[in-house]
């Protein structure tokens, strides 16, 4: 089977790789990352990236003249499958859907359309054939009922056995996986590296694409902090980390790690996230926890409020029983992991 797919975000493709252990005589097309398979990307999602709305304008002719390249590609893939990355993949689904209306169109990890713009529901039920969600509450917004909830991903992705008594002082900082990230938050994580003095043992997690040069101008001050590459096993072995917000937090709400987000945006994102699009929650352990029982797991740092004082304060007062609980109550509602119920699907 040829299958066309379009998976621009990192974890999208941890997502994609796990779900392919599960499938069979599968060729992929399309974007993706490139490490995953030995079928060749016409783009690899390194270069996809983008941060915010005014990075996503500044790209929009590339991005344009990309997806007509991608409807050429989908006439010789026998399936489609979109993940995540609405800005561009709901556009995409429209264009393929009009130009090969008898291809069977997979929209896997669905847009939060219960965060804001509720109407690309409306538009992802009429191009796609196919809605999987990863999060129970989601399907409940799409009215014709072609979402369904799969599980999530990372009940399958995650190994890791964490033992609080080996834990014991060692702290993880995680400042994000994109530069612009990295370059508002490393500087605070340093000098909260530095007041937490040597009593602590500090992990800073740098994502695998990396090298050392980026290494050199992002990470000023790494050789204060043990280098960690795996997400996981860092966490696994933190009593407590700092987060910025992304798939991470909720990684180690699963995991069981407290912790506290942390998350400085783009003055111009920050506001239409927060005025025009109303948007009240980051951490996407909360936004779960607060649909389902109406509570909270952890604390969110944002814009000015990210400061050194803050965040020690956040990691002094966090009560670690209240989390563990929170964190099971979390775990249960999600239930179980969707690669294998995801991969069924594409193969059927």
């Amino acid at each position: 089977m040829k299958l066309l797919v379009s998976a621009l975000e990192p974890s999208s493709n941890l997502h994609l790789k796990e779900l392919l252990h599960y499938t069979q005589d599968i060729k992929l097309l399309g974007i993706f990352d490139k490490h995953i398979t030995q079928d060749t990307p016409l783009y690899d999602m390194s270069r996809m990236a983008i941060m915010g709305v005014t990075d996503a304008l500044k790209k929009l002719p590339w991005f344009l003249k990309i997806a007509d390249e991608m409807l050429e590609l989908a006439k010789d893939a026998d399936k489609i499958l979109l993940m995540d990355s609405s800005g561009f993949n709901l556009p995409l689904a429209k264009k393929l859907k009009k130009n090969y209306p008898d291809k069977e169109i997979i929209y896997y990890i669905l847009p939060q359309v219960w965060a804001s713009r509720p109407k690309r529901a409306e538009k992802l039920e009429r191009y796609c054939d196919k809605l999987l969600g990863i999060l129970p509450f989601e399907i409940d917004y799409y009215p014709q009922r072609k979402a369904a909830y799969v599980g999530h991903p990372l009940l399958d992705e995650i190994t890791v056995n964490r033992n609080e008594e080996a834990c014991k002082n060692i702290i993880a900082f995680l400042p994000g996986s994109r530069k612009s990230e990295i370059n508002r938050l490393m500087p605070i994580f340093l000098e909260l590296r530095r007041r937490l003095g040597n009593e602590i043992r500090p992990l800073l997690v740098i994502p695998q694409g990396f090298n050392r040069n980026e290494i050199a101008k992002l990470y000023r001050g790494n050789r204060e902090f043990e280098i960690v590459r795996n997400t996981h096993e860092a966490l696994r072995r933190s009593e407590f980390a700092f987060i910025c917000s992304g798939t991470a937090t909720l990684e180690a709400a699963l995991i069981g790690t407290p912790f506290t987000l942390a998350y400085i945006a783009k003055k111009i994102d920050f506001f239409i996230g927060t005025k025009l699009l109303k948007i009240k929650q980051v951490g996407l352990a909360n936004i779960i926890l607060t649909h389902y029982n109406d509570t909270r797991l952890h604390k969110e740092l944002l814009q000015k409020e990210v400061t050194v004082d803050n965040l020690l304060k956040a990691y002094y007062n966090t009560d670690k029983k209240i989390f563990a609980q929170k964190a099971e109550e979390l775990k249960k509602y999600l239930g179980h992991g969707s690669s294998k119920n995801v991969a069924k699907i594409i193969m059927e």
